[in-house]
């Protein structure tokens, strides 16, 4: 949905707030300090940055200015009258509020109030508490979404409050503000009192609200990196006539790329560079800037900012170093720098970036560093180290892989990985996106994104794992973490630079393997079976090789190639070409593409022994120079391109699964949950629940831990177990007592008091803790989920099999929060030891199956408790005995801390 193009629909013209003395009821003297929180940095729909935070008292003259401002249009509709200035007793009730039953935000442009919302508290109509809304947008500013933006950030303080409903006024004349609220995705009810409308709509989270939601981030977001990545001028700020210095290297790049706007050097000593007139400031240039480079010292920052801010410049590309990877104090400088930037409206990529390149011909934009950039194709490339992208680029070319579009972010501190997603979704130019990442930013928002562009367009992501989290310290681990939810989210991951190429060269220019069945065929024994090895040992169905022997020539290629091609039973191919003697290999090259020809939909790949650079010879050549589709790969050898292959099939794999919703089971009871979180955060912020804590915590989500009591006696102990009735187990508590493979702190099936008591007894000497009497639970496969904070993905589940030797594997698999209905069903069957969970290994019979379902459904309820619940912050539910007749929880552990940072919830804004 988009908003209406009616400027007026952003004057939301309710009734004016009655004169009341500043004594009024809920009209505080002293207003309490604003809530945090509430600050945010947006992007309006055209892409530029505002600024939303809570209105105060210091907002008087301001406010008073803003309304002044406005048209005799504008003001009417807000106020349905001429209302040409504000009276003190209005601006006092105005910048006076409670931040609960009357809340007042302000959008700001620089020192500038550019729009003004606000609800006040009516009454409780119908069972639900409501209030009124109404805001109003400065004339210039108007059909930016501000409105929009408002109407949202409201909503969130007001569901805050506990109120549940919306009203508004509406003069009749203006339809376009009622459909501002409909197409925010709200269930507008109206009724008509001569020529007001009256509007009235529940404010509660829903499907469509998200979906609104969702869709104008994304708008608001691909606009920004394209406001970035099509300049109509550029500023280099240092430039210098040196190209082996900062400011000379990328005016040369900006200069020999043929840009197609004018290009202004900035140099406070030279009245030309390069033969261009150079200007002392970018205020000093006479024509609009949108796009200023920034190639000075560090400590020249503050200065060159205010002049960029002044003439507005509306983005800013940051080459300097010397920022957050110098320590505190730089990341300390990078964040004024970000904060003063957004606060005029515009975005920045760096610092210590390398650079951004567009190819388009209608802009032929290269300002980065490389001395080697590209030429035109459909790939869009992100990477956060500039002088790995140098290298990046240089291999890119050197492949002849063509890009549409290239950002180095550096440091990041601003335009992320998540920006250029949302930028690639929309942008048509583009086919194949390409990340080097080192951290992830907003985990949650990467996630989600990154599912629904890799529905159409391929992610091949390599991660340095700077960051990830440490799994008992373990690399290995942190791998498997990596690749887990970056499987889960679509993305193809790869180890390493060259595999991210050679992923990237298949699904630019071939097809996607519809099934994992794979013909190999060569004139080399030894190469074929590699490659036959290299494809089963990657979960591909390979059978035996097609052997052409080492006499084949050209027409046997073209015979086995088209025939290979057109068998229903084959998906892909791939063709190994190894010469016995030197000879020329074009006339092969050649066969293999007419070959390849007869069946365009099935992927083939080939490996070249006697020349690495056979893509020339198998190109399909666009303008430029530049490989497009339907040129075949080559690969170095065989294996890499089963590699390459595999990754790709999983990744076509998982494209054709249908989408699924997020679990969200029956018999859950949020409220009383929150109610017991807030009462346990206000005795203390960060700790360990009790056990019996975390079992009533569980229960709220229909989480049931086997009934157990905790006692200090012998008699409770058997009185604990006449309760819960025989059999029963007897546990010691204390973290070096849980799960230890000589159950030494355990005794189990205890039928008679004797044995409880002599249980409890041994147990309180040896933990001197009190001890848990437990009702046996039905035997079972031992198995656990875990939920822990990674600071890379957020929060992210776990599963496994219980067992010291399954630890010491690392037989764990990972998925990203919230956890889709599907995905709790994958996770159950992704361990490698899974298939003791269905009675059979190997063709033998080693029990029932248990009730996966059931471990399904558990997953769901813990998903479902920790995404409701940003306060809990770790969770193990471990073991669980699973079994044919269920899943039982036998014991759990849940730490509740302050709730981090969730930015992808809620209204929009920028992290």
């Amino acid at each position: 949905m988009t908003e209406s193009p009616d400027p007026t629909a952003e004057s939301g013209n309710a009734t004016p707030p009655p004169l009341l003395p500043a004594d009024t009821p809920g009209t505080p003297a002293v207003p309490p300090p604003p809530p945090e929180h509430w600050f945010a940095d947006v992007l309006a729909s055209d892409g530029g940055v505002v600024r939303l935070r809570p209105i105060t008292p210091e907002d008087a003259a301001g406010l008073e200015r803003f309304h002044t401002r406005l048209s005799d249009r504008t003001r009417y509709l807000r106020y349905f009258g001429p209302y040409p200035r504000m009276t003190p007793k209005d601006l006092y009730r105005t910048t006076h509020v409670d931040y609960r039953d009357r809340v007042g935000l302000v959008i700001e442009l620089g020192d500038d109030i550019i729009a003004v919302g606000r609800y006040e508290y009516l009454a409780e109509r119908a069972g639900a508490r409501s209030a009124e809304v109404a805001f109003v947008v400065a004339d210039q500013h108007q059909g930016r979404g501000l409105g929009s933006i408002l109407l949202e950030h409201l909503a969130g303080a007001a569901a805050e409050n506990h109120i549940e409903t919306f009203v508004a006024e509406v003069l009749a004349e203006n339809n376009a503000m009622v459909q501002v609220f409909r197409d925010a995705g709200y269930q507008v009810q109206r009724s008509r009192d001569g020529s007001v409308l009256h509007l009235e709509f529940a404010i509660d989270p829903s499907e469509a609200l998200q979906s609104v939601r969702d869709s104008r981030e994304r708008a608001s977001e691909a606009r920004s990196v394209g406001n970035l990545l099509s300049p109509r001028s550029v500023a280099v700020i240092g430039a210098t006539p040196l190209a082996t210095r900062v400011g000379g290297a990328v005016l040369a790049n900006l200069l020999s790329g043929g840009f197609q706007g004018p290009v202004f050097p900035v140099n406070r000593n030279r009245t030309a560079v390069r033969g261009v007139r150079a200007y002392p400031t970018v205020r000093d240039i006479p024509d609009e800037v949108d796009l200023a480079v920034i190639a000075v010292p560090a400590a020249e920052i503050g200065s060159v900012l205010d002049d960029c801010m002044a003439k507005g410049v509306k983005g800013l590309v940051v080459l300097t170093a010397g920022f957050s990877e110098t320590g505190p104090r730089g990341y300390a400088a990078e964040r004024e720098l970000v904060d003063a930037v957004r606060s005029h409206g515009m975005r920045v990529v760096g610092p210590s970036a390398l650079g951004i390149a567009n190819t388009d011909p209608a802009v032929s934009l290269n300002s980065t560093l490389a001395s080697v950039l590209p030429g035109r194709g459909r790939i869009g490339f992100f990477c956060q180290s500039g002088p790995l992208g140098a290298a990046i680029l240089g291999e890119a070319a050197a492949r002849q892989l063509g890009l549409s579009t290239f950002v180095s972010a550096g440091n990041r501190a601003d335009v992320s990985g998540n920006d250029l997603l949302q930028y690639w979704d929309s942008d048509p130019a583009t086919d194949v996106v390409l990340l080097y990442l080192e951290t992830f930013g907003n985990p949650r928002k990467f996630s989600r994104i990154a599912r629904r562009v890799a529905r159409t367009k391929p992610i091949v992501a390599v991660s340095s794992g700077r960051n990830a989290v440490r799994v008992d310290g373990e690399p290995d681990l942190d791998r498997s973490l990596v690749r887990n939810l970056f499987a889960q989210a679509g993305i193809v991951q790869v180890d390493s630079i060259s595999e991210l190429f050679d992923c990237a060269m298949l699904l630019a220019y071939q097809p996607l393997p519809a099934g994992p069945r794979l013909a190999v065929l060569g004139n080399s024994a030894a190469l074929t079976w590699l490659a036959v090895d290299a494809g089963r040992s990657e979960g591909l169905t390979v059978g035996e090789p097609i052997q052409l022997g080492p006499q084949a020539g050209p027409a046997d290629y073209l015979t086995a190639v088209a025939a290979a091609v057109t068998d229903r039973t084959v998906d892909a191919v791939i063709v190994i070409y190894s010469p016995p003697v030197p000879t020329a290999v074009a006339a092969f090259a050649e066969a293999i593409r007419a070959g390849a020809q007869s069946d365009p939909d099935t992927p083939v790949l080939t490996t070249f022994v006697a020349d690495q650079g056979m893509s020339n010879l198998l190109a399909t050549r666009g303008p430029g120079g530049m490989l497009e589709r339907g040129s075949i790969p080559s690969y170095g050898d065989p294996e890499r391109a089963a590699r390459a292959l595999a990754r790709v099939r999983r990744y076509a794999d998982w494209r054709t699964r249908p989408v699924s919703p997020v679990a969200r089971p029956d018999g859950v009871d949020t409220a009383r949950a929150r109610e017991l979180v807030a009462a346990w955060m206000a005795a203390a912020t960060d700790h360990w629940l009790t056990d019996l804590e975390a079992a009533e915590l569980l229960g709220c989500y229909g989480i049931r831990v086997v009934e157990f009591r905790e006692v200090r006696d012998a008699d409770a102990a058997v009185a604990a177990a006449e309760e819960l009735g025989y059999p029963v187990a007897a546990k010691a508590t204390g973290e070096i007592w849980r799960n230890r493979p000589d159950l030494t702190g355990v005794r189990l099936d205890l039928w008679r008091p004797d044995a409880v008591r002599r249980g409890f007894t041994d147990l309180a000497e040896i933990s001197g803790n009190p001890v848990h009497i437990q009702r046996m639970a039905t035997k079972g496969v031992g198995c656990g989920f875990r939920v822990q904070d990674d600071p890379s993905f957020g929060s992210v589940i776990s599963f496994g099999l219980s067992g010291t030797i399954i630890d010491l594997l690392g037989d764990r698999v990972y998925r990203a929060l919230p956890l889709t209905e599907a995905e709790s069903i994958e996770l159950i069957d992704a361990p490698r030891a899974a298939p003791l969970l269905s009675g059979t290994v190997r063709g033998r019979d080693i029990g029932k199956p248990v009730d996966r379902a059931a471990l399904a459904e558990l997953a769901q309820r813990i998903s479902a408790l920790c995404d409701d619940l940003p306060e809990v912050r770790e969770l193990q539910c471990e073991p669980i005995m699973a079994a044919p007749e269920g899943a039982a929880v036998l014991y759990s552990r849940v730490r509740i801390g302050p709730e981090p940072s969730r930015f992808d919830i809620g209204p929009r804004r920028m992290a």
